[in-house]
């Protein structure tokens, strides 16, 4: 910094000549918030957790079932007379999913998209349909053991089980989703 008494007069009126149109600020410090955060990803995040979400494995995590045998799955903490309800069909339906003549690749995609846009509209109890397995090979049920697998895997799905008679039976699995 120079020393004022080393600045010229000429100087000093130049300055006064240059600076004539302007006024003295009322502030002469700005606070700055500090360090600027770090870019957080978060499109990158978001993607990365719905792949996590859309992903299925195929690892059989719960036993195969059996053409007749009814599928019965519920969290921890639920309370009995909901789950009653829910095995007594006394839950309304407000979506359906019908997977009859799907392959395995494809079924995936449907039940992936389909609790998507049950979650979006606020559903609460849906119905999925499987099939019991008669037209496949060896006669057994590929969709049913799949379904019964992959919707366990699931955070959203609080519980399933195998529907009445008069809405698919062993056939189809009545769900349970969280509320949003």
């Amino acid at each position: 910094m120079a020393d004022k008494s080393k600045i010229s007069d000429a100087d000093r009126a130049l300055f006064r000549d240059k600076t004539s149109g302007t006024r003295q600020l009322q502030y002469d410090r700005v606070n700055h918030p500090g360090k600027a955060p770090r870019p957080i990803p978060a499109q990158r995040l978001a993607d990365e957790q719905q792949v996590l979400d859309d992903m299925f494995s195929d690892e059989t995590y719960a036993d195969e079932v059996e053409t007749g045998e009814e599928l019965f799955f519920a969290r921890e903490g639920l309370q009995q007379n909901l789950l009653r309800k829910l095995r007594r069909g006394q839950l309304s339906v407000t979506a359906e999913l019908d997977l009859h003549g799907y392959i395995v690749a494809d079924a995936r995609i449907a039940l992936t998209d389909f609790l998507k846009d049950c979650r979006r509209h606020g559903d609460r109890c849906v119905r999925i349909v499987h099939g019991k397995g008669h037209g496949s090979k060896q006669k057994l049920p590929v969709l049913k053991n799949k379904v019964n697998t992959w919707l366990q895997q699931r955070d959203e799905i609080l519980a399933f089980c195998s529907a009445r008679p008069v809405d698919g039976g062993t056939g189809a699995v009545y769900v349970l989703l969280k509320r949003l």
